[in-house]
């Protein structure tokens, strides 16, 4: 079950751009042909969800050293920021295929109501980051049954026995 978040725009656009970008890619087309800019290095996915009455979330940071990921909260807003530096010095011409991405990468997260800074606790463990809070009862998911009037409902009919001859 998900939570409602805000709209904004700005990660419609990002989430288009990336889109864009990969339709681009797969079809061969320099993104300079566009005008566009170059895509940020390393486009961060998350999930979020809630289990066990806590709040969490998680992304994938493999080959990343927890030192370089920096987590903060301001207001409702969680913000994962880091990056993964290319060590080797091959030329770009060496390569085969280069679909690793190397650079900076920042993706915040709208924390429920009443979910706590002061109460997130951050593992790292084969390369995923979990970031988990206690879950306020009040801000729990509630399942409401809506009744919808006007609509038309079929009639059952009691199961009718066979007559003996």
């Amino acid at each position: 079950m998900s939570f409602l978040e805000k709209w904004k725009p700005s990660v419609e656009m990002d989430r288009f751009r990336r889109e864009f970008d990969e339709l681009m890619d797969r079809f061969g087309f320099d993104r300079e042909f566009f005008g566009g800019r170059e895509r940020s290095a390393l486009e961060l996915a998350v999930e979020t969800c809630v289990e066990d009455g806590k709040f969490i979330v998680r992304t994938d940071l493999p080959g990343i050293d927890p030192k370089d990921v920096d987590i903060k909260v301001v207001g409702d807003l969680l913000t994962i920021k880091g990056s993964r530096e290319d060590k080797s010095e091959t030329k770009k011409g060496d390569y085969f295929r280069r679909e690793i991405r190397y650079g900076s990468f920042e993706r915040a997260v709208t924390l429920p109501e009443g979910v706590k800074a002061d109460d997130l606790k951050a593992t790292y463990r084969n390369g995923v980051l979990e970031l988990s809070a206690a879950m306020p009862k009040e801000a729990a998911p509630k399942e409401v049954k809506i009744q919808i009037e006007g609509a038309e409902q079929k009639k059952v009919e009691p199961e009718r026995k066979p007559q003996a001859a």
